[in-house]
């Protein structure tokens, strides 16, 4: 790599914040560089430095933050002029001039950096105006452009509309496109695919690498997503405690890693090619109040399903404008699955395929449109839609929700032991004096320093946060947990203590799980059985074993496909997983297709327990096996 292709170079960069709590050094001797047309990771945990780094760069630190020691310079390849950005004013002309037009960023979350009263065309052509001096017909035309580039099927319509009616995957894409405006010379990503399905992380990612060699630009990539790096990364530098412990290209840091925080980040990573008795190996383990009681409460009833859902169906009705019908939107078509005592049942699928509509309707949060769920706690199955009273109550305890953000689902106002103590409080569970004993049981249950009990949620880090939440849908004793996407958002350390301790708390209390993700290797990791989702139909169940081994069904064989991987030697196929057709039923093949109104295809036993669904009766199934 020649120097004249280093387009941002780093040294010595060190960050303090300044707070009551006197000065924390957030980065110490940071040194990295970036060049033109390869893309340089940035890995490490949440709190390492790697935002603080970034916003550096952009010149976009907070008040309290200073740069203490070290430069940053941009050398700008269509300008050719070298820039120290640790001497410029963050909100000077030259400043404002870089950040934006020279070096762009997309966001983790779109849906929170894009305005909701904007249209994203509007959004999009916002950045020609300011930094490209473009008039109104200009900068839509340029938007209209770059939304065909970045893989907007209708651009010419889809630039008046607004980000809620766009998925996750096409806001992202949106974002992407106002970065490219400029056609900047650094693309900054900071965890652009975190909360994805795999095929959407997928899309995107090749998207990325197509621009990039379009235009030529240098990417910093930040992530903690071990498998991304390695399909897309030409350079990594692992970020520990505002340090750079280990940096080098790809192949060096993934076939020969040194530094022991880089190894035991890798064993973090669950794995679709796994055992079902292996075990991650989290950085740290929290260490429990008190020591763990041995197993008590061991399932009562092997081998029954304590829940049963058969052929549920429900469709949503969007209301149309004044010159237009409404439409009619299937969210699921007679789903069928069950979760044995104990055991836990992982339902996989992109975002749209029903899985929260279908944990709604298990909750009794809302009432399908056919079909039943059962639920049996030992006295025999009962349909969930005819209890009252008090047996709706004992079904609405022993049948609890896990969320996905634990931080939005805790009431920031409530201190940890009101939290935990809420539950038993609504359900008039005891005193208060066995209350108090029952907060501290669970304290110690999920790991929780029983010190912390008077702290809030905000004091509280996001895996913590997640074992606040999981004490809290313990806090009644429940039979049945059902999980929603929990570990989304964490980092793979974190996500590493969360899964162990579901496996343990499983164990211990003998629970049945119901655990909603797109992150197949966490299914895979967890789940004895799994159901695979798309479009509101459930097109294959089986083992996890099984299906992870042999997948038959197209649309399961695409997700097993875009899952990125760890290892170098099995990389990501962009070519084969580009496009958005593998999750349209009308565009599998037979017997697989499902298209309009016509006969359904049922699910089929391809293997014992292994169900798929195909049509075409006889012919289908000897397709199938063939």
């Amino acid at each position: 790599m020649a120097d004249d292709d280093r387009i941002l170079s780093v040294r010595d960069l060190a960050v303090d914040f300044t707070g009551e709590a006197g000065v924390v050094h957030a980065l110490r001797d940071v040194n990295f560089d970036l060049y033109r047309g390869r893309t340089l990771a940035i890995v490490g945990e949440s709190g390492s430095g790697k935002s603080v780094a970034v916003q550096a760069v952009m010149g976009l630190l907070p008040k309290k933050a200073r740069i203490t020691r070290g430069h940053i310079y941009f050398r700008d390849p269509l300008r050719q002029n070298l820039v120290d950005i640790t001497t410029l004013a963050r909100n000077g002309d030259e400043m404002r001039d870089i950040r934006g037009g020279r070096i762009a960023m997309i966001f983790q979350e779109p849906m929170t950096s894009l305005s909701p009263l904007h249209t994203i065309g509007a959004q999009i052509a916002e950045a020609a105006r300011i930094h490209r001096q473009a008039d109104a017909r200009q900068s839509r035309e340029l938007a209209i452009d770059l939304l065909a580039k970045v893989g907007f099927q209708h651009p010419q319509h889809q630039v008046d509309a607004y980000p809620f009616e766009l998925s996750g995957g096409m806001r992202q894409r949106a974002m992407i496109a106002m970065a490219l405006m400029c056609q900047p010379a650094i693309l900054i990503a900071d965890e652009p695919t975190t909360a994805l399905d795999v095929t959407t992380q997928a899309n995107i990612l090749s998207l990325m690498k197509g621009l990039q060699s379009q235009f030529e630009m240098g990417i910093l990539l930040i992530t903690h997503d071990l498998g991304v790096v390695a399909n897309v990364a030409d350079d990594v530098a692992v970020m520990y405690r505002g340090e750079i412990v280990e940096r080098g290209d790809v192949d060096a840091i993934f076939r020969h890693p040194r530094h022991p925080y880089l190894k035991a980040l890798m064993r973090c990573v669950p794995r679709v090619d796994g055992k079902p008795e292996d075990r991650l190996t989290p950085l740290r383990d929290a260490v429990p109040a008190e020591p763990r009681a041995e197993a008590k409460n061991a399932c009562a009833y092997p081998g029954i399903k304590v829940l049963e859902v058969q052929n549920v169906s429900k469709t949503f009705f969007k209301r149309g404008g004044p010159f237009s019908a409404g439409l009619r939107v299937a969210a699921l078509t007679k789903v069928s699955l069950s979760v044995e005592c104990g055991e836990t049942l992982g339902i996989v699928g992109e975002s749209g395929s029903g899985k929260t509509t279908l944990s709604k309707i298990i909750m009794g949060a809302m009432k399908p449109d056919e079909g039943r769920v059962l639920y049996d706690g030992g006295s025999g199955a009962r349909d969930i839609a005819t209890l009252e009273g008090a047996e709706l109550t004992a079904y609405r305890r022993a049948v609890q929700f896990v969320f996905q953000d634990p931080f939005s689902s805790l009431n920031p106002r409530m201190t940890v032991h009101d939290i935990l103590s809420e539950p038993l409080t609504v359900h008039g569970v005891g005193d208060a004096v066995s209350r108090d004993k029952r907060v501290l049981e669970l304290c110690s249950l999920v790991g929780i320093d029983r010190r912390a009990l008077s702290r809030y949620p905000h004091s509280f880090s996001g895996g913590q946060r997640q074992r606040i939440g999981i004490a809290r849908a313990l806090a009644l004793e429940p039979s049945v947990l059902l999980c929603d996407e929990p570990t989304s958002a964490l980092d793979v350390s974190v996500q590493a203590q969360i899964l162990n301790l579901l496996k343990d708390l499983q164990k211990e209390l003998g629970l049945s799980l119901l655990f909603v993700s797109h992150n197949l290797a966490v299914i895979h990791y967890l789940a004895k059985d799994v159901a695979v989702m798309c479009r509101g139909h459930v097109v294959e169940q089986g083992p996890s074993a099984d299906i992870f081994a042999s997948p038959r069904h197209p649309y399961t064989k695409a997700l097993l496909a875009a899952v990125p991987s760890a290892d170098l030697d099995h990389p990501l196929d962009f070519d084969k997983i580009a496009g958005e057709g593998v999750s349209q039923p009308s565009s599998w093949p037979m017997p697989f297709t499902i298209k309009g109104e016509g006969p359904r295809p049922d699910m089929v036993e391809a293997s014992p327990g292994h169900f798929v669904r195909i049509a075409g009766g006889a012919k289908g199934v000897a397709e199938l096996v063939s």
